[in-house]
């Protein structure tokens, strides 16, 4: 299985896009996320993920840097249906509020002709705390993360072999959810920023981590591989080898800070 990243920013960077990724195993696609505007299609066009692999679709929470780039791809599908070039169904996966606003906005925002598909191939699904559903032919468990801003979801995915794939969301993995992710092989967290430069970036004020915070966390619940996401824009030249630096610290697993673009192979 592939991830692939499409973006790795917080809601205001401009040096890279707002964080959302891909899981792709056997030509089947799993987007999480999906920015906050029509960077998502460049942003999916120089990944190599062709859109029209793509038939399910997870919205963490409903800030406008992980929601609002699903109403372009709703156009995409539209459009794909209607020439012919999409096979299939796409699904959207959120909690109650999340799937309530996508469906407001888009009927707001879009053509009737673009929303008549809806619940027949555009499809929208609520998911609860602690639910399972099959994704790409993986065992998925979304789950509250507990958020004090807007509700917000993670998921667990299993690998197979007794592995699983954790994603946070974009806030610190709160003690109630951290049983979702003890002893995971891959864990994603956000840190938006080192905590050398937590009075520049004042994270805590914002409700987030720092590369430290996120590290001690993933040694003290046993992950072996960790990804910083959801990061500040300042130091993106020499993100990659700083974050490290300061992780390493913290961490004795694999550490990853990955680019926008770039791949890791579970």
């Amino acid at each position: 299985m592939d991830l692939i990243f499409l973006g790795t920013g917080n809601a205001h960077v401009t040096e890279c896009y707002n964080t959302c990724f891909a899981l792709r195993e056997n030509g089947r696609i799993f987007l999480i996320d999906t920015g906050g505007g029509s960077g998502i299609l460049h942003q999916l066009k120089y990944s190599g993920v062709d859109w029209r692999e793509i038939h399910d679709i997870f919205i963490t929470h409903k800030h406008v840097d992980h929601l609002l780039g699903a109403i372009w791809l709703i156009r995409e599908f539209y459009t794909g249906i209607t020439e012919g070039v999409y096979e299939g169904d796409v699904t959207f996966y959120g909690h109650d509020e999340v799937i309530t606003l996508l469906r407001d906005i888009a009927f707001q925002l879009l053509p009737r002709k673009e929303t008549r598909m809806f619940d027949d191939r555009i499809r929208f699904k609520v998911v609860a705390d602690g639910q399972t559903r099959t994704i790409i032919g993986k065992e998925t468990t979304f789950f509250d993360i507990v958020s004090i801003k807007a509700k917000q979801f993670g998921f667990s995915l299993d690998l197979g072999g007794g592995e699983r794939f954790v994603c946070c969301g974009d806030e610190p993995c709160r003690a109630e959810a951290q049983r979702y992710a003890e002893n995971s092989a891959w864990m994603l967290h956000e840190a938006f920023c080192l905590y050398s430069q937590v009075e520049h970036f004042k994270p805590y004020e914002r409700h987030h981590s720092t590369v430290k915070d996120a590290c001690e966390l993933a040694e003290r619940i046993g992950v072996r591989n960790l990804i910083l996401y959801h990061t500040e824009d300042e130091n993106m030249r020499d993100r990659k080898r700083l974050y490290t630096e300061e992780g390493q610290k913290y961490f004795t697993g694999n550490l990853y800070v990955p680019d926008d673009l770039e791949r890791i192979e579970l």
